[in-house]
């Protein structure tokens, strides 16, 4: 496996660096300001060590400055040392409790003249056999017990000799001061080279932020544009001014969308040819058993022939409803356009033309009467498709209500909307299955000879008409059909 793949499936197991259902913008968010945070860590470390390594310079000439001058303040006396070291110096050296300073004076090897016998000797002095040249110093870190408490020193250690070379003698000056200030002083110069980093990263992420938002916007104009999208809209999606890769996305949608269009519209073509082919034979067979039964005296073979119609008339009941259907499929109902026309009229005519069929059922069909009967009711809808429905409703009722029902029809205004009840004191449909009888080929009871298509055709062409259609159930029995359109401007 190469690393890099290695690094790939290891990165693909940390939750919060997959994709998963976080928001694309976030994961790029997260993608694109998280080198920048390991950078500016980075660059911290850096600056620190940086600012540690000029704060020892400072602190190493200063010390080697201090280092020279006490080793001047000793001077060989006969066969002596004079120390010119008064009380007063030794006192300004030490008053800064916050940068405490350490000194002491020793003649190698070890011998203890002047100052603070805690000081550790220079790392080079274990195992030397010579001491390093005088006058040059050697500096090193190291801890101070002080009271009980370490403390963290730098040190300066200079070598100083004099005398003749047959009677040489050496001096280890050693200058100690607390890395307290070092730090603070590196600190100091981190915080300040910090700050302004951090306002960088600050600016970069919002930065980073606005140019993520702008880079999906096409996306997000492409989900408003599918979201606010009709569910029988199939037409091509329109994108101006998108990337390449959101008008990649965009085609190929629009590729879907046409073959789904292709697809339905086959379909539809399919069920309305071949209804329109039932028809003719279906008539044709309903024409003959009608002579048949006429022609006949024979029991036996009359009822045969009369189931043989009875089929006839229901199979020609079905493709109608499949035509109807068709009708009222979404494409087909934008093609057939909408007009201004009065509800109650075209309610009213329907209605008129049923009045044949609920008397041989032996149905009391009416439309009932109103204040407002002179006023028309006017939508703006498919006049065909709205006179199917409301036939369907009353067919509807007219099949299931039974010998001695009665059927109203009511059209009216209510809520700001045209309003259809058709209302039956038949056996009714249990609450519980309201919905499902707007499913196709539902049928609740299979009393009467439908063909459980009916209301299922009412809910297409009313919902096709940004309308609903409830059902609702009458006391002591009955049913009761709530069409709302919505009323012409």
């Amino acid at each position: 496996m190469t690393p890099r793949r290695r690094l790939r499936e290891s990165l693909g197991t940390v939750p919060w660096l997959t994709p998963g259902s976080r928001p694309l913008r976030t994961h790029l968010l997260i993608w694109l300001l998280l080198p920048q945070l390991v950078l500016w860590a980075a660059a911290a470390v850096i600056t620190y060590n940086v600012a540690a390594r000029y704060a020892n310079l400072a602190i190493d000439r200063s010390l080697y400055q201090a280092s020279q001058a006490l080793g001047r303040q000793v001077k060989p006396l006969g066969n002596g040392l004079l120390i010119d070291f008064p009380r007063a110096a030794r006192d300004i050296i030490e008053s800064d409790p916050d940068d405490k300073v350490y000194y002491m004076v020793s003649s190698p090897p070890g011998k203890f003249i002047l100052g603070n016998r805690q000081l550790p000797l220079p790392p080079a002095e274990a195992g030397a056999t010579s001491p390093p040249p005088y006058n040059d110093p050697v500096f090193y870190n190291a801890m101070l017990d002080q009271d009980g408490t370490p403390v963290a020193v730098r040190i300066a250690a200079l070598y100083v000799g004099w005398g003749e070379d047959d009677t040489p003698q050496t001096m280890l000056v050693q200058i100690a001061k607390s890395r307290a200030s070092r730090d603070a002083l590196a600190g100091q110069i981190l915080v300040d080279m910090a700050l302004p980093l951090s306002g960088l990263v600050l600016l970069m992420s919002v930065i980073v932020w606005a140019g993520i938002r702008a880079g999906l916007a096409p996306l997000a104009r492409l989900r408003d544009a599918v979201i606010d999208r009709a569910p029988d809209n199939l037409s091509p999606i329109q994108l101006a001014s998108a990337p390449e890769e959101v008008r990649a996305l965009v085609n190929a949608l629009n590729e879907l969308l046409h073959a789904v269009q292709h697809s339905v519209a086959g379909q539809r073509r399919f069920i309305s040819d071949a209804a329109h082919q039932l028809r003719t034979p279906l008539a044709g067979l309903k024409s003959q058993t009608e002579l048949a039964l006429k022609e006949t005296d024979d029991p036996a073979l009359r009822q045969r022939l009369q189931r043989v119609h009875d089929s006839a008339t229901r199979s020609a009941h079905l493709v109608g409803q499949l035509l109807t259907l068709a009708r009222a499929e979404p494409e087909s109902t934008n093609s057939l356009g909408r007009v201004r026309f009065d509800l109650r009229r075209a309610a009213g005519e329907v209605t008129a033309e049923m009045v044949p069929r609920a008397l041989a059922a032996g149905i009391d069909l009416g439309m009932a009467e109103a204040p407002d009967d002179e006023v028309a009711v006017m939508v703006d809808a498919n006049p065909l498709l709205i006179r199917e429905a409301v036939a369907n409703v009353i067919d509807n009722a007219i099949r299931y209500a039974g010998r001695g029902a009665e059927v109203t029809v009511r059209i009216g205004v209510a809520e700001g909307r045209a309003v259809i009840d058709v209302e039956d004191s038949g056996p009714g449909i249990p609450p519980e299955h309201h919905q499902a009888a707007f499913e196709r080929f539902f049928r609740a009871t299979h009393e009467g000879n439908g063909c459980g298509l009916g209301l299922a055709i009412v809910k297409e062409i009313v919902e096709r008409h940004d309308g609903r259609v409830e059902l609702h159930s009458r006391l002591p029995h009955g049913l009761r059909v709530h069409i709302a359109l919505r009323l012409a401007a």
